[in-house]
């Protein structure tokens, strides 16, 4: 039987595995999927203009094509997969490591129920989900006066 270089086999940096910093990475690599929350996939910045507001989602690692955004009863939602069977395929071995994400991710934010989907626009570019949308002016409630007859 031949000898794996300890760069090959499941030894490698297991002294690091007691440093806080790797928890559940063995875990995680045994599994042969990582698995992260979307709040940490998704890191969102929102900033409020003139027109509206501007929302940069960090994205990175995924393609256009995997991303989905979709408004359903004032709530807007953002969603991402990434296949397994996406990516590099290795066709002549087996993946030694495999670190990277591979699953499903969503976030929503409530937009409000008057933005419709025309309103909204995106654009993906270097790993960064950007959507504007517009602000809607609250309507004033207006009270208008009436006049009550009297009767008798």
């Amino acid at each position: 039987m031949a000898m794996l270089p300890a760069l090959m086999n499941d030894t490698m940096f297991s002294d690091l595995f007691d440093d806080p910093f790797f928890e559940g990475w063995r875990t995680a690599a045994n599994n042969g999927s990582m698995t992260a929350s979307p709040m940490n996939m998704m890191s969102t910045d929102v900033r409020e203009t003139d027109k509206g507001y501007d929302v940069d989602i960090d994205m990175p690692g995924f393609n256009k094509d995997d991303i989905n955004l979709e408004l359903n009863n004032g709530y807007l939602t953002v969603s991402a997969r990434k296949d397994e069977n996406s990516g590099d395929k290795d066709t002549d071995g087996k993946w030694i490591r495999r670190e990277r994400y591979v699953g499903t991710c969503s976030r929503s934010f409530y937009v409000g129920d008057q933005i419709k989907e025309s309103d909204i626009h995106a654009c993906y570019n270097n790993g960064t989900l950007c959507i504007e949308l517009p602000k809607i002016e609250a309507k004033p409630q207006v009270e208008s006066k009436h006049q009550i007859a009297i009767e008798g």
